[in-house]
C-alpha cells in the first residue's frame, strides 16, 4: 500500500514505511486479545483518567501535532490546530459521560412482582478501525474514545499517506498510560485486513472512507458475520431560500465548500438556490471564492490549501473535464494556482443536469456545483435527488420554517443557517450510500457493545 509521507505542498517524499508482515499482524491480534481480558475489567474512572491525560498531552503539544497534520495531508495549519483541539474535546466528552451512558438500564416489566429485568452493555473485544486521511487525528479520536470507554480494544489501519499521524496517535495513547495492546497501529495490507476480519477474536469493523472501500469491507465483514459501521461519502445540499440573509449566507457557502481544501464528506458540495435570488447569490459567491488565497498551508495568510496528494488533484481535474463533456459549464475562479503542489483551481460548475453523470458525483476538492431551483419545493426535490444522504443545510431568516424544511431533507444531519458541523457533542452519520451506523455521543458508544438482558425472575413466577 506504499505507506509514505509526501508533502502535498512541495511534492517531496519525506519518508516511507514498510508494510506490516503477517507475523506482526498475528502478534498484534494475540496482544490485543490478551489486553482485552484485562482492559474490560478496568473501572470507568481509570479509563477516563487515561483519556483525560491523552487530551492534556494533545493540548500541551498542539502545534507539534498540528504540524504533522499539515505535513502529511496539507491542511491549513490553523485548521490542523483546530483538529487537535476537537480530538481532545472528543476524548473529554467520554471522560465526562461514558459511565452514565453505559449504566445498566432497568426495564419496565408487566408484573414487577415477578422480578427485575436489566439491560447491561458489555464490550465485545477487538475492533478494527479503518480511517481516512482528511482528518487524521479526529477520525481516530471519534472511534477510539467511545470504544475504549466501552471496554473494547482497537487495531488501526489508517490511510497510507498519513503513517506518521497514525504512529503519533498510537504513541500518544501509550504516553497517556494506555496498556500495550489496547490500541495498535498497523501498516496493514489489503489481504491482512481480510485476515484480521476473519479472525474469531475480532468482533467488528468501523470504516470511514469511500463508497468502494466501504462496499468491499462491509461485504468481507458480513461474510465473516461481523458487525460493521460505515461512514462514507457525501454530497451535502446547501439550500438557500429566498428570505436568507444573503451576505452572511454566501460567506458560509464559501467556507462550507472550501474548508480543509474542500476535502470533507460533509462540505457544502451542492448549492441549491431558489430562482428569486439565484443571480445575486452566484455573483456574490464568485466574488467570495475569488478572494481565497492559495499557498503554503503553514502560512497564516493562506486560506485555501493544496489537496492531499497529486493523485487526488489529478482525479478531480478529470471529474471536471468529464462534467464539461456532458454539458456542464465550468468557471475557474481567482488567481491562477501555483504549478508546484497538489493544487486545483477553484471551479464553479453550473448547468449540471440530471442526465450528466456529474449531477450524482461527489467532488472532493474546491469544486462547487450550483443549481437553480424554481421554488422551495423544487429545492427540496433537488436536495433529495442524490445517492448520498450525509448532511445538509437550509438558510432562511425564518428558523421555524427552516426546521420544517430540514425535516423534509433525507440525510442523517441537517443544519439551519450553518454548514454541516462536526463537534464532540453532536452525533455523526448518514443514510443511503453515505453509509450506516453513528459515531459520537451515546449512539457511537453503543455501536459495538452487547446489549445483554439479565432478567432476575421469582422462582414461583409463571412461565
Amino acid at each position: 500500500m506504499a505507506y509514505a509521507t509526501t508533502n502535498p505542498y512541495t511534492g517531496k517524499l519525506i519518508e516511507s514505511f514498510p508494510d506490516a508482515t503477517d507475523e506482526q499482524v498475528s502478534q498484534a491480534l494475540t496482544d490485543s486479545h490478551a489486553a482485552f481480558s484485562s482492559w474490560k475489567q478496568i473501572s470507568y474512572s481509570d479509563r477516563a483518567s487515561i483519556l483525560q491525560k491523552a487530551a492534556d498531552i494533545l493540548r500541551k503539544n498542539s502545534d507539534n501535532y498540528a504540524k504533522l497534520l499539515t505535513l502529511e495531508m496539507g491542511k491549513l495549519f490553523a485548521e490542523a490546530q483546530a483538529e487537535v483541539e476537537l480530538s481532545a474535546q472528543i476524548l473529554e466528552y467520554y471522560v465526562e459521560h461514558a459511565e452514565r451512558l453505559l449504566a445498566p438500564e432497568k426495564l419496565p416489566v408487566s408484573d414487577a412482582s415477578e422480578g427485575e429485568a436489566v439491560l447491561v452493555h458489555d464490550p465485545l473485544g477487538i475492533l478494527l478501525a479503518i480511517e481516512p486521511w482528511n482528518f487524521p487525528f479526529y477520525q481516530i479520536a471519534r472511534i477510539l474514545a467511545p470504544q475504549l470507554s466501552a471496554g473494547n480494544v482497537l487495531l488501526l489501519k489508517h490511510a497510507s499517506n498519513v503513517p506518521q499521524c497514525a504512529h503519533a496517535f498510537e504513541q500518544l495513547m501509550l504516553d497517556a498510560g494506555l496498556p500495550q495492546g489496547c490500541f495498535t497501529n498497523l501498516y496493514a495490507t489489503r489481504h491482512q485486513i481480510e485476515m484480521i476480519l476473519n479472525d474469531p477474536r475480532v468482533h467488528g469493523v468501523a470504516l470511514t472512507g469511500s463508497e468502494d472501500a466501504g462496499a468491499i469491507i462491509a461485504a468481507t465483514a458480513a461474510k465473516a458475520l461481523k458487525k460493521s459501521t460505515m461512514e462514507l461519502g457525501g454530497a451535502d445540499a446547501f439550500v438557500v431560500l429566498k428570505d436568507a440573509e444573503l451576505e452572511k449566507t454566501v460567506k458560509w457557502a464559501v467556507f462550507g465548500r472550501h474548508w480543509n481544501g474542500g476535502q470533507v464528506c460533509v462540505s457544502s458540495k451542492r448549492m441549491i438556490i431558489v430562482d428569486d435570488i439565484y443571480d445575486e447569490f452566484l455573483e456574490q459567491y464568485h466574488q467570495g471564492v475569488a478572494q481565497l488565497r492559495v499557498g503554503d498551508p503553514m502560512d497564516a495568510n493562506t486560506t485555501l490549501a493544496p489537496l492531499s496528494s497529486q493523485g487526488a488533484a489529478d482525479d478531480i481535474k478529470t471529474q471536471i473535464k468529464k462534467a464539461v463533456e456532458y454539458g456542464a459549464t465550468a468557471t475557474e475562479v481567482g488567481p491562477k494556482v501555483p504549478a508546484q503542489g497538489a493544487f486545483v483551481q477553484p471551479t464553479i460548475l453550473t448547468n449540471v443536469t440530471p442526465d450528466n453523470p456529474a449531477y450524482y458525483w461527489e467532488f472532493f476538492g474546491p469544486v462547487s456545483l450550483i443549481f437553480k431551483a424554481k421554488d422551495e419545493a423544487d429545492a427540496i426535490a433537488i436536495a433529495n435527488d442524490s445517492p448520498f444522504g450525509l448532511g445538509g443545510s437550509v438558510f432562511t431568516q425564518d428558523t421555524k420554517h427552516g426546521y420544517e424544511v430540514a425535516k423534509q431533507i433525507s440525510t442523517g444531519m441537517v443544519f439551519v443557517n450553518h454548514p454541516t458541523m462536526v463537534k464532540a457533542d453532536l452525533p455523526f452519520g448518514g443514510v443511503r450510500r453515505s453509509g450506516y451506523g453513528r459515531e459520537l455521543l451515546g449512539l457511537g458508544l453503543k455501536e459495538f457493545v452487547n446489549h445483554k438482558l439479565i432478567d432476575v425472575v421469582d422462582i414461583d413466577a409463571p412461565f
